[in-house]
């Protein structure tokens, strides 16, 4: 984010706007999950708005990129912290080149490189989600000792850089070489991929819902009180960054969080922030991996996708087919991937089903309207068509960034592309278990 703005002001704005417009869709699905508390989420929302095939699609995307990417993308963050201590082998530039997966008109794919970082992303997945697999205590056990280290590691970060560190105030301000003109606006709306992904995550309330205790306060509370202390968080942490370390010196930085406490207390400090956020990180795999699959599991339940998926395990009572279903699918995407690519991949992808969400209440207010709403959108519909052009602007911008940056050889894949392609993928597929279900 703070190469693609080159600007400390623009990067702190970037993060309240993205914060803004992410809590303006936890409003909105607050109204959907408070009025429709079913396990599924977004998916039994969209069978109720838009019907089947809709809801098909939607549950394919979530599984196919949406939330497996989001998984893969924070293994991978895990991983290259945990390199800090580990110096995991990797090939040669010669051999990494040997094996492309070529996709015509979208771009080029390199499995084999970064492979040691890729191997323990994978390692890493496949242990949580034999966790969660054996048992739905466990992982919310490990969830909540993460949660724990995570507040603590922020208090960390913050405390540490701002009292101890020799920074300056100047940093919050000044830049070498800002981005001016269209330049800008290209940069600011793919730092706001950055931050989409940041705060990606206030929707996995809604797949639990079913197994909420009294979901019509909950979830609302959650969404809401969740996305406010993510912008406060988020601001406060990346205005800890600045303090230390000038913009310029942020966007080389391949590990930031350890580099900044390194300026302020030294290297033992740095081994003692990468360390904290690879527990950070297993605790947002842990979380994906224990919510995200029970998409999947809704969809095989009500027998749309495959009816296998839709089992629970009998001893455990969870849905482990689902779970590994998953894992697989994910450890597949990390060798394919790179963290930018599967980051903008699945901020693409999500932020259209966000943007439909919000249309389909219009379509909900009208088709049930006796329907108990024990929450309704703040402002709406003010709120919600705020929420919707800014979508669609932000997926307009996102597509041709994407396409230029390609022709222009700046990145390896049409990420956003490659996300609505996968996607596309799952329309065979629905009329495959439809004609089957018949």
């Amino acid at each position: 984010m703070a190469a693609q703005l080159g600007s400390p002001i623009w990067l702190t704005l970037v993060w309240v706007i993205a914060g803004v417009f992410s809590l303006f869709g936890a409003l909105i699905y607050a109204e959907l999950g408070a009025m429709i508390p079913e396990t599924g989420g977004i998916y039994v929302y969209f069978r109720k708005m838009f019907g089947d095939f809709v809801a098909f699609l939607y549950g394919w995307s979530a599984f196919s990129v949406m939330n497996t990417a989001a998984v893969a993308a924070i293994a991978f963050v895990c991983a290259q912290y945990a390199d800090y201590f580990l110096h995991l082998p990797r090939f040669d530039a010669h051999t990494e080149q040997t094996i492309i997966w070529h996709l015509p008109f979208i771009g080029d794919l390199h499995p084999l490189e970064n492979f040691g970082v890729k191997s323990l992303a994978i390692t890493i997945v496949t242990g949580l989600t034999w966790l969660n697999y054996r048992s739905v205590k466990a992982g919310d056990s490990f969830q909540l000792i993460s949660t724990i280290v995570k507040i603590g590691v922020i208090a960390a970060l913050v405390i540490g850089i701002f009292f101890f560190g020799h920074g300056s105030f100047q940093n919050f301000f000044q830049a070498e070489h800002p981005k001016q003109g269209g330049a800008l606006i290209s940069g600011i709306m793919a730092a706001m991929t950055g931050a989409f992904f940041a705060y990606d995550g206030w929707i996995n309330i809604t797949f639990i819902a079913g197994e909420i205790k009294q979901p019509q306060q909950n979830i609302p509370k959650s969404l809401f009180t969740g996305v406010i202390a993510c912008i406060i968080v988020y601001i406060l942490v990346n205005q800890a960054y600045l303090y230390v370390l000038p913009v310029e010196k942020i966007a080389v930085s391949s590990l930031v969080a350890s580099d900044a406490i390194s300026m302020a207390i030294g290297n033992t400090g740095g081994a003692m922030v990468a360390a904290m956020i690879v527990i950070c990180t297993l605790g947002a795999i842990n979380g994906n991996i224990m919510a995200t699959s029970r998409v999947t599991y809704a969809m095989g339940k009500d027998k749309v996708f495959l009816p296998w998926a839709g089992k629970e395990h009998k001893k455990y009572q969870t849905p482990g087919n689902a779970m590994w279903l998953h894992g697989i699918w994910i450890s597949i995407l990390i060798v394919s991937g790179s963290f930018d690519l599967l980051a903008d991949m699945m901020v693409f992808i999500s932020w259209i089903v966000y943007g439909m969400g919000a249309v389909g209440i219009f379509m909900l207010r009208k088709k049930m309207p006796e329907k108990e709403r024990p929450y309704k959108i703040w402002c709406h519909p003010v709120v919600t068509i705020l929420f919707i052009v800014f979508t669609a602007l932000f997926l307009t911008i996102t597509v041709y960034n994407d396409v230029t940056n390609y022709i222009h050889h700046r990145q390896p894949v049409v990420n956003s592309l490659l996300g609505i392609l996968i996607t596309t993928l799952g329309i065979p597929v629905f009329y495959y278990f439809r004609k089957k279900r018949n």
